[in-house]
């Protein structure tokens, strides 16, 4: 293993912690996640079929700019 191995799991470690914080304390004003346009929600009787495309794309561009902030910080 190298040695910036535990670094890294400790700066995920952190990240992880403060989303749970961010989610637990402001979670009521984060109700628009899975609810966005282009999000796919089937609801029928006894079938529920939900698929956030909207809320995966927004999410994953989030995480690559921060991931790009850090990658840089670190040159």
């Amino acid at each position: 293993m190298e040695g910036n191995t535990g670094k890294w799991i400790i700066i995920a470690g952190v990240c992880i912690t403060l989303f749970g914080l961010i989610w637990y304390y402001w979670g009521d004003k984060l109700s628009f996640l899975g609810r966005l346009p282009g999000d796919i929600r089937i609801e029928k009787e006894n079938f529920r079929f939900y698929f956030p495309i909207t809320t995966m794309i927004l999410v994953s561009l989030v995480i690559n700019l921060i991931l790009r902030i850090i990658g840089s910080l670190g040159k």
